[in-house]
């Protein structure tokens, strides 16, 4: 009677050595493709748009102020925001390009 039952367990405990990783692997893989993936792509866009940038654009910046490029420098931008009021600005400090939208008159 009791020699069935420790050949049952035998049976049990032999199970492969990856199954316990398993859960782990698809949670890094679902973290891959919904978060990081995502992410890498809208930074190479960033930095690709960034790079773009040339004197005469006009631009956002992070700290939520609009403005025309006037010079490109390395890694910085002189930047007017106002009549006569100019700054200089690096890289990251740019949140995006401004477009300009055509008003509903020009469209006509």
């Amino acid at each position: 009677m009791f020699n069935s039952i420790a050949y049952a367990a035998d049976g049990a405990a032999s199970q492969s050595p990856l199954a316990p990783f398993i859960p782990l692997i698809l949670i890094f893989a679902i973290f891959y493709f919904l978060l990081i993936r995502p992410q890498q792509k809208k930074q190479k866009e960033h930095t690709a748009m960034l790079n773009a940038i040339a004197a005469g654009d006009e631009i956002l910046t992070t700290g939520g102020m609009f403005g025309k490029v006037l010079k490109v420098i390395d890694n910085a931008y002189i930047v007017e925001i106002a009549n006569g009021v100019t700054i200089k600005l690096v890289k990251n400090g740019i949140a995006q390009k401004v477009v300009a939208e055509a008003t509903t008159e020009e469209k006509k």
